[in-house]
């Protein structure tokens, strides 16, 4: 039974400035309960590798939401979630809803390590996000018109951001969902090749796909100066271990998964592919 006083309280949103985050802090203020944002740069700030930042984080809030960046396979996540979720435990926070990876074995680790603070816990496993081809990674090769990634001819059931935030909040609002795991993916398989046709179409201008090696790819990030365990994140497209769509999204919502399709004509009408 959720009480009046968890109404008020406001909910912890870690990474409350990123692509599902900021989706998630926009819903909750639309049904009227109160966010705190915590990143580096936020009023309360919020910073992983700095514990001195998470009482006042947790201060006083009903429910977190864990997103660990850049990712919950990376080197040190575990250990990260794990100790938060104990110190939010201890402070009287209970509720918990992480973010995971569909398919990432190295992710797992970061779950147990979560559920083992005896908090009561939701797991959102997603998929790749459609919003990564308008908000981050691929963002500037979609407006220079070519995609050189090592995908090879690999499909992916892209997911959206709105989708993961709208079942977030679902877990974060709602009791049903604790101790649950629920893997989200959009409605159909694409490949990159397929993925650079629909943002031709949307953008009214050619965007091509060029596959490359792995080693290429790993230097390329190097040069970038990004972590080169990006690199690895493809392994979870490439071998197909994530190909065939699941329904979370229906499980929870009741409703479809959006379209790769619309999500590209909502974000072109965005302005933001203009080159």
């Amino acid at each position: 039974m959720t009480t009046h006083t968890h109404n008020t309280a406001p909910i912890l949103l870690i990474g409350g400035t990123g692509k599902t985050g900021r989706r998630v802090a926009e819903r909750l203020r639309a049904l009227g309960r109160p966010v705190r944002t915590g990143s580096r740069s936020t009023g309360i700030p919020f910073v992983w590798e700095d514990e001195s930042t998470w009482e006042a984080a947790l201060d006083g809030v009903s429910a977190a939401y864990v997103t660990y960046y850049p990712d919950l396979a990376f080197p040190g996540a575990t250990e990260a979630v794990g100790r938060l979720a104990a110190f939010a435990v201890a402070r009287g926070v209970r509720r918990l809803v992480l973010l995971a990876g569909r398919g990432e074995e190295g992710a797992v680790a970061g779950e147990d390590a979560l559920k083992a603070s005896g908090c009561d816990w939701t797991v959102v496993r997603a998929g790749w996000f459609n919003q990564n081809f308008s908000e981050s990674f691929f963002l500037d090769p979609v407006r220079s018109g070519e995609l050189v990634l090592p995908a090879g001819d690999a499909v992916e059931p892209f997911v959206d951001a709105g989708d993961i935030a709208d079942v977030v909040v679902a877990a974060l609002t709602d009791d049903r969902h604790i101790g649950r795991t629920y893997e989200l993916s959009g409605p159909r398989p694409l490949s990159f090749h397929d993925v650079a046709r629909e943002l031709s179409a949307a953008t009214g201008r050619t965007v091509t796909y060029v596959p490359v090696g792995a080693d290429d790819y790993r230097a390329a990030l190097r040069e970038a100066g990004e972590p080169e365990q990006f690199a690895d994140l493809f392994t979870l497209i490439t071998d197909g271990r994530n190909a065939a769509p699941v329904h979370g999204v229906r499980e929870v919502l009741g409703r479809e998964p959006k379209d790769f399709t619309d999500y590209a004509k909502e974000a072109a009408a965005t302005g933001v592919w203009d080159a």
